[in-house]
């Protein structure tokens, strides 16, 4: 089979202009970003917020393994499936990053024959999008150390600065660092550091903003640093937000792509799924739901954050009703959770699977507390085994979920039909009776164990001193009553990325709070969760090249 870029370059793409026909939108509904890529204008929005919506279709997984899930590739053959079935059917998915994408985990568009593209594109630079966000949240920061600078007008104290700078790329010599040095024309020195762009508080706010004045004061609200007498100090003080927003008037607008069957696909947004809340925009979410009958969108890395987050916070700010849920899983995964080594996973074993299957079953089970019909998509390997199959559908169906083989990898959207005709059929017979795991009058500590010991298994939470700290701090300030974002590893249920599986009596340490006033939420960071990643010892990149015809290799 042909590598995923040369799958993507064979593909024969329609002008986007097509494509947005295809959705009812005018050649005056877009701008062009070339011949395959458009950015909607917002006045669409303005004309088609009283259309009844369609039917919001979420895809989740289970806890990611390096022997594979296939979640953004689910998402987009499910996508073609419905598509090829007739169905006025729709995609968003978030933008990648560029860190991940040269580092270990590569593009974001889906793989085999399950592509959004133009690939190279989106999993570049794409329109700009990222660069806006990083201008946006470096202006801040700029700004805010040349106030001190010029006087010190609003009693900043250097040691109580909250804001970080940002970069797309994972470089983690840049994680700690010392600037203003150089003599008195040269800035105040103080400590300071970087966190990736996807973990930027601008990126968060961009996801979860309703139009371009909501993002304007949300910018506002961004406490980046405090006074010598403990008071928050915010953009809006720094006079920041106007000039912020301006950078993102084009960054806001969803933007227009297609997958290799030329299906319609948002790409908009796309925040760390194990720092931030990880789903694509609000905006490019809503106005999908106005276009089509059936929209398909993912939320980042395994249920237990992804998904969690998506209906905790994405649902909340944005009055969404999710209709179903499909949870994502292969059986060579599941057997790496039940213990089996990597260079093991293409053999039967039927032990393995049992035991590594109880990671699905917690899935399964909390998607049940949300209140959303659940289906499970077995993406399929050619060495799975009939015995194996069996095995993981009986153990969802004891759990009341759905299950669907899913080929979409190597099939496209014909590989989707058993998945698509699955989730039609869930949408037609089950309602969706969603609510959010918690209310917002609860205590910032009982929020957190709610999620910990609900949605991880956990049997307790426990606060460092700097959180709890913290929490008396944002309590008296006033932001008590803020959702919950869990900055957890994605590998593991618990805050140990080595306990695979369903492990259970562990207890979840969260060591900082961070305040994201902004976004609207409170960020709980656990265990050794980092804002800034790394590179591996051999990065994708060193396998990257370009010729002198302009054509792309080894980019996934």
């Amino acid at each position: 089979m042909k590598s995923d870029i040369e799958i993507a370059q064979a593909a024969v793409m329609k002008p986007i202009v097509e494509i947005a026909q295809t959705l009812d939108l005018q050649e005056d509904d877009i701008e062009l970003y070339g011949k395959y890529k458009a950015k909607v204008s917002l006045d669409v929005w303005k004309r088609l917020k009283d259309k009844p919506n369609g039917k919001l279709i979420l895809v989740t997984a289970i806890n990611p393994t390096p022997a594979g899930e296939g979640k953004t590739t689910t998402t987009v053959g499910l996508g073609q499936a419905l598509w090829k079935m007739g169905k006025k059917a729709m995609i968003a998915v978030r933008e990648p990053s560029l860190g991940p994408c040269f580092g270990v985990k590569g593009g974001a568009a889906g793989g085999g024959y399950a592509q959004v593209v133009p690939m190279e594109d989106i999993n570049l630079h794409f329109t700009g999008d990222f660069h806006a966000i990083t201008s946006a949240h470096s202006l801040l920061a700029a700004m805010l150390d040349n106030s001190i600078q010029q006087g010190n007008p609003l009693n900043i104290d250097p040691r109580q600065i909250v804001f970080r700078r940002v970069v797309d790329m994972n470089d983690r010599a840049l994680r700690k660092l010392v600037i203003g040095l150089g003599g008195r024309t040269e800035g105040v020195p103080r400590e300071s550091g970087y966190d990736i762009t996807v973990a930027s508080e601008v990126m968060a706010i961009l996801c979860l903003a309703s139009d371009l004045m909501d993002l304007k004061e949300r910018f506002g609200k961004i406490v980046v640093a405090y006074t010598y007498d403990g008071k928050p100090v915010t953009a809006h003080d720094l006079e920041a937000e106007g000039a912020m927003a301006l950078l993102m008037k084009d960054a806001i607008k969803p933007n227009l792509v297609q997958t290799l069957e030329n299906t319609p696909v948002f790409i908009h947004g796309g925040p760390f799924a194990n720092i931030a809340h990880g789903c694509n925009s609000i905006m490019a979410t809503k106005l999908g739901l106005k276009l089509a009958d059936y929209l398909v969108t993912e939320a980042g890395f395994g249920a237990d954050l992804g998904a969690e987050k998506f209906f905790d916070l994405k649902c909340r700010f944005g009055g969404l009703k999710p209709e179903a849920v499909v949870i994502v899983a292969t059986v060579r995964a599941l057997k790496m959770n039940g213990g089996l080594a990597k260079d093991q996973l293409d053999r039967e074993d039927l032990g393995a699977l049992a035991r590594g299957v109880v990671n699905l079953e917690k899935h399964i089970e909390n998607m049940a507390k949300f209140g959303v019909p659940a289906v499970v998509a077995i993406n399929r390997f050619p060495t799975d085994t009939e015995a194996e199959l069996s095995l993981v559908r009986e153990r969802c169906q004891e759990l009341g979920a759905e299950v669907a083989l899913s080929e979409v990898f190597t099939r496209g959207g014909e590989g989707g039909i058993e998945l698509a005709e699955t989730v039609l059929s869930v949408l037609e017979r089950r309602e969706s009776k969603f609510k959010e795991l918690y209310e917002l009058d609860l205590s910032i500590e009982e929020k957190i164990s709610t999620i910990a010991k609900e949605i991880y298994g956990a049997a307790g939470v426990v606060f460092d001193k700097g959180a709890q700290a913290s929490i008396k701090k944002y309590v008296e300030m006033g932001y008590g009553n803020l959702p919950i974002c869990m900055a957890k590893t994605q590998y593991s249920l618990s805050d140990d990325a080595a306990r695979l599986g369903r492990p259970t009596g562990f207890t979840i340490t969260v060591r900082e709070i961070r305040l994201s006033a902004g976004a609207g939420f409170l960020v709980a960071i656990t265990g050794a969760i980092m804002t800034m990643p790394g590179l591996p010892k051999r990065p994708a990149a060193t396998r990257m090249d370009i010729d002198s015809e302009g054509v792309i290799t080894g980019l996934f």
